[in-house]
């Protein structure tokens, strides 16, 4: 296949597997790439010895280009970013954040930056920063998909840029690749997918769940990790939605992912202390029981009293850190009655566990029989 964005990667399929948390590690981007898509490693929970480890173990398991993902609101994220740009990786893949400085630095070496957007203003403005190409994430998608569903947002954002888009959300077959395409894409994502392929480390519990669900089994909601962002519908996301999150949990939790990702706990309070311009709260009032103010100590200052006195900080932290945690819990363990999973609605329309070859094969196929079908249609 030919398109802009296999002939901006150097790839022969326009199929990317989006950075995803605990599932787009070294062995699944490589099996993506080695198919002919692209891979994006995620690096949201590694610290950066872990992601100059992963950057080399994927060079090690492909000769095809890859990309490395990352989430410039998380902490640590610049520091993830100079070691893939010190290892010149082909593709790099921005969100949640202005680039233009590690734009230049990729742009230097001759390598491609694809942003993620979620809105035509956002889109726009990563056009303006340099980026290549824009991976724009509809409604569909799990995890932090817009509030505008991918039939809308795709033609809405490609009118509006002159940089060629890739389309994510809703989409897991050869259908959604051509619905993509006629609405003005140059690829496709699939993130949920290529998650459930035999190369994913999702747990098999997991998989198997997903393929027992139906397109209405997800949760949209803000409440998760204070972006709105869609999960897998289990008894522990429906609470978490309708009672919010424990402000003690979220804090102990923040502790873990400090010294997992090897940041100083300030940093990380920092960089949660403000979301993405444009997100609106539907977090509930904390009370009760799940208030963390009213059990606090009032005899010794602590890091989480510090962290209380300021309530946007204190609430996005709790939530990004308890949802880290939990997220992370159900991916590896399987664990859906404690933990979250992050899942797209195209699971309802996703019936095995193939390899990602098989994804990717016939994905093309069907894409490509489909346009004939179309073609002599309308002769």
């Amino acid at each position: 296949m030919k398109t802009k964005i296999t002939e901006l990667f150097g790839i022969e399929y326009p199929i990317i597997l989006p950075g995803m948390s605990w599932i787009s590690v070294p062995e699944l981007v490589a099996a993506v790439s080695n198919a002919g898509g692209i891979g994006y490693l995620a690096t949201g929970p590694l610290s950066p010895a872990k992601t100059r480890e992963s950057i080399r173990r994927i060079k090690a398991l492909t000769n095809k280009p890859f990309g490395v993902g990352i989430t410039l609101l998380m902490p640590g994220a610049h520091e993830n970013a100079m070691v893939a740009i010190e290892e010149k990786v082909p593709v790099l893949n921005i969100s949640l954040g202005k680039g233009e400085d590690l734009i230049k630095k990729v742009h230097a070496y001759n390598g491609k930056v694809i942003a993620t957007v979620t809105t035509v203003q956002h889109a726009l403005a990563a056009q303006k920063s340099g980026a290549d190409a824009l991976q724009v994430t509809g409604y569909e998608a799990a995890a932090h998909g817009s509030q505008v569903p991918t039939l809308v947002l795709i033609p809405a954002v490609v009118d509006a840029v002159k940089i060629p888009v890739v389309a994510i959300g809703g989409i897991a077959d050869g259908r959604g690749m051509a619905a993509a395409f006629a609405l003005g894409a140059e690829g496709i994502g699939m993130g949920t997918r290529l998650s459930i392929t035999k190369e994913s480390p999702v747990h098999d519990f997991c998989k198997k769940k997903q393929l027992e669900s139906g397109i209405e089994d997800t949760i949209y909601s803000n409440r998760f990790d204070s972006l709105y962002c869609r999960v897998f519908k289990t008894p522990s996301a429906e609470k978490a939605y309708k009672q919010g999150r424990n402000l003690r949990k979220g804090f102990k939790a923040s502790l873990a992912i400090a010294k997992a990702v090897d940041i100083p706990w300030m940093k990380l309070v920092t960089a949660a202390s403000s979301s993405p311009k444009g997100e609106k709260s539907e977090r509930p009032k904390e009370s009760g029981a799940n208030s963390g103010s009213a059990s606090k100590p009032k005899e010794k200052k602590s890091l989480m009293d510090k962290m209380l006195k300021v309530p946007k900080m204190g609430m996005n932290l709790m939530h990004i850190a308890q949802a880290y945690v939990d997220i992370q819990h159900a991916t590896e363990t399987g664990d859906l009655d404690k933990g979250f999973y992050l899942s797209g609605q195209v699971q309802g329309i996703i019936h095995d566990i193939p390899t990602v070859a098989e994804v990717i094969n016939r994905t093309v196929k069907e894409f490509l029989k489909i346009q004939e079908e179309i073609a002599a249609k309308i002769k």
